[in-house]
């Protein structure tokens, strides 16, 4: 998405632009509410938003435009990112027209344990267990929310809201393949916040498949407030410090 957008963009203003994105995603990981910034030569155009649109792909779409102070920054600007996770335990899979955003699970899932085990690991902890390696990056974060609910109107469907200050590198995905040994009755609840103490990632933790994660929204401060976050989350963070270099599911 990144690269589209940049490219459609830096075509409408005829310069080459940089476009800084809230969070990146894993290959095959939705976005219904990305935010992006780019500093553009000059105001924005009239019109800009449907001649932006009819360059993007059919699998992408700027919702809206919207200038922002100088000291906006999509990435370090952000107070926590929302995600969304669908599986549907259905004996004939997932619904075709959601088949795109739904996980076919194959065994019964019992969200009441999935809630326990997933209520065990809010809170800020070293989620390396959970996380993919990248040499310099911290695995501290703050998990803020974590639980699943019925699909309203879906049958077997069950969907999990996350949320945190950022993610790192295949956190949602794992955290949520966890859960998914509990609620399939192979781990008890308290076997992902166990995992907590290792200093690395956890090999016996499945990450569950891309396709049903989306990045829903992306929580900004108020104007005043924009340039003190983005000064807090550059820092190299450490436990107790709420700081957070980035976010990625």
């Amino acid at each position: 998405m990144q690269g589209v957008l940049t490219d459609a963009l830096s075509t409408l203003a005829r310069v080459p632009l940089r476009l800084t994105v809230a969070g990146r995603t894993d290959a095959g990981v939705h976005a219904t509410g990305q935010v992006a910034h780019v500093d553009l030569p000059g105001s924005v155009p009239d019109g800009l938003l449907r001649r932006l649109n009819r360059l993007l792909p059919a699998d992408v779409r700027v919702r809206a435009l919207t200038p922002v102070p100088p000291e906006f920054d999509a990435r370090f600007s952000a107070l926590r990112r929302h995600y969304r996770y669908r599986v549907t335990t259905a004996a004939f899979g997932a619904e075709p027209l959601r088949a795109r955003d739904t996980v076919a699970w194959p065994y019964p899932l019992d969200p009441d344990t999935m809630n326990d085990a997933s209520a065990r690991l809010l809170g800020e902890h070293d989620f390396a267990a959970f996380c993919k390696r990248r040499d310099g990056a911290t695995t501290v974060r703050a998990l803020q929310r974590f639980d699943w609910a019925p699909a309203p109107g879906e049958p077997g469907v069950l969907v999990a809201t996350v949320s945190a200050d950022a993610f790192c590198h295949s956190m949602v995905r794992s955290l949520v393949g966890a859960v998914f040994e509990v609620g399939r009755g192979h781990r008890w609840p308290d076997w992902p916040v166990g995992l907590l103490t290792r200093d690395r990632r956890a090999s016996e933790v499945t990450v569950a498949p891309a396709h049903g994660l989306a990045l829903t929204a992306v929580d900004y401060p108020v104007d005043d407030e924009l340039a003190a976050r983005a000064e807090v989350t550059r820092r190299i963070r450490v436990p107790g410090d709420g700081a957070e270099p980035a976010a990625r599911a």
